[in-house]
């Protein structure tokens, strides 16, 4: 029997299950917090408000810098909201980044550096959580990608792109998808090269 359409959990249930079946799949183990705050950040993106009150619609380069820029509160704000963004766009949007002037490594090291600066302001209760979002960074753009593909929001089924990402990328996650469909990876093969 197929798969309804029409889901009757609230947002932070569905993504809840996503989250959790993707981090087993892929061996992940997180602090409990983490999954909670990336549950949390996938389910602030079904109600995200991009009116003009909403905040800076800048580039997320340049908004970095400005966080870096402010103090307290604000600072904090920003680098999250930088950082949150990164993830977001790396982990559910990695196929259209192959057509931008950035490429998806650029929002992975943006993202980094975002939760690293936030997890270095010693936040007792999140310092942690940013720390773990900063050091496995590459691993949650997996988890949200896996999320993406289970909740039918992008396709990749053009294994050409697949490869591509594999190559910027070396993610493990990428190089299983590319296994199970037949083709083995080459690690000796620069960036620069599509075999």
């Amino acid at each position: 029997m197929a798969e309804s359409l029409v889901h009757n959990a609230s947002p932070v249930e569905y993504f809840r299950e996503l989250v959790d079946s993707a981090m087993r799949r892929q061996h992940l183990s997180t602090r409990q917090l983490t999954s909670f705050y990336l549950v949390n950040l996938l389910a602030g993106f079904v109600h995200f408000d991009r009116s003009p009150a909403s905040g800076d619609d800048g580039p997320l380069g340049v908004r970095f810098v400005k966080a870096l820029q402010e103090a307290g509160v604000r600072q904090r704000d920003e680098l999250r909201q930088v950082g949150d963004l990164s993830l977001f766009i790396s982990g559910f949007f990695a196929d259209s980044l192959t057509r931008s002037l950035v490429d998806i490594d650029y929002y992975i090291q943006l993202g980094e550096h975002a939760y690293g600066s936030l997890a270095r302001q010693g936040d007792g209760t999140f310092g942690d959580v940013f720390d773990e979002l900063s050091g496995k960074f590459p691993a949650f753009v997996d988890v949200l990608g896996e999320v993406s593909e289970r909740s039918a929001l992008t396709s990749n089924a053009d294994l050409l792109r697949l490869y591509e990402r594999w190559l910027r990328t070396r993610s493990r996650r990428s190089g299983d998808l590319l296994a199970s469909r037949g083709i083995v990876p080459n690690a000796s093969v620069g960036s620069r090269f599509v075999q």
